[in-house]
């Protein structure tokens, strides 16, 4: 498996920065039920090492090409998931939510309250392409620790509200997460323990 370099942080960070600087009139309709800002920007960028055992799209098995966490400074979270589709080499899908909580050390979960789905066929805004917002439920599980640089796991399952499922099983090769600090902010995350 290669090690991810800045370049590949750079490709996740212009498909995921759509996803949390929005448009001030559509941030209006968001801003209530996401929690989202209008100049909001991702602050951390994790990506992991490892292989899809499951990815599900709307009934639809695919593999993946590495999986990301993205913190925004208003407190968004994506995992986002590049998709190992042979038919669109943009297609991205991302369980995002808020008000994520650490059990322990090793134990985080993330309420979904949306899907952010990208593909070749999205518009682009200034260069880059808009995903698809679905409101969701669902959870993502972390097993591991960022600070550590090590995550086992990451389990994630929603149902959009138009009845499509979405499932991942993400399992980790054991190599260390590649954690970058793109700014401060401050932290997000319901911890007990702090």
């Amino acid at each position: 498996m290669p090690k991810y370099s800045t370049s590949a942080a750079l490709v996740f960070l212009v498909y995921l920065a759509p996803c949390f600087a929005q448009s001030p009139q559509k941030e209006e309709s968001l801003s209530s039920s996401f929690g989202a800002g209008p100049n909001a920007f991702i602050d951390l960028l994790a990506l992991m090492s490892g292989h899809c055992k499951t990815l599900k799209v709307d009934g639809r098995s695919f593999g993946c090409k590495t999986v990301a966490y993205a913190h925004g400074d208003k407190g968004r979270v994506n995992f986002a998931v590049a998709v190992d589709d042979p038919d669109d080499e943009s297609h991205v899908v991302s369980f995002s939510g808020v008000n994520g909580k650490r059990a322990d050390d090793n134990s985080y979960q993330l309420p979904i309250d949306r899907m952010l789905l990208n593909s070749k066929d999205r518009p682009k805004v200034d260069g880059l392409p808009v995903p698809a917002e679905q409101p969701s439920t669902g959870t993502c599980r972390q097993t591991g620790n960022f600070a550590a640089r090590k995550v086992t796991d990451v389990t994630c399952s929603a149902t959009d509200s138009e009845g499509r499922r979405y499932e991942l099983l993400f399992v980790s090769d054991g190599k260390p997460v590649s954690v970058r600090r793109i700014r401060q902010s401050a932290p997000s995350i319901q911890d007990p323990f702090n």
